[in-house]
């Protein structure tokens, strides 16, 4: 016979304060409203946070977790999740470098997407330029 365990879920007041142990000491504007009209969808995001981002598991770091997250927040003008995962990098001590490492890489991301979405603009020019580069 084999055993089964069964976990008793979190409740708000579990997440919120593990929230707060994980952010340093503070919980995102947008999650402290949610839990007062839509508790659930609070506890899912929990559960969906454990699921992408499992502390102290996973095949990464909970400092390079971090750090993509904090680079995917940057690239999408995500202000709730930058000031989340600064305060994460706080709590992990993640050194200043890596962070301004990221946000390097979150701005050539940027660029680079920029740079190809520009395609058709540049095969429009290549095809009028006769060569030296003017119209």
């Amino acid at each position: 016979m084999t055993a089964t365990t069964t976990t008793t879920p979190p409740t708000l007041d579990q997440v919120l304060a593990g929230m707060t142990a994980t952010l340093n000491g503070t919980v995102p504007r947008s999650v402290q409203l949610a839990a007062t009209v839509a508790p659930d969808l609070v506890l899912r995001h929990a559960q969906d946070s454990g699921y992408a981002m499992p502390e102290g598991a996973g095949a990464l770091t909970d400092e390079t977790r971090t750090l993509i997250y904090l680079g995917i927040a940057l690239a999408t003008g995500s202000h709730a999740c930058i000031e989340a995962m600064m305060n994460k990098a706080h709590t992990l001590d993640i050194d200043q470098a890596k962070i301004l490492e990221t946000v390097k890489i979150a701005r050539f991301a940027e660029a680079t997407r920029v740079f190809g979405n520009a395609e058709h603009v540049f095969a429009e020019l290549a095809a009028s330029d006769p060569g030296d580069g003017h119209r």
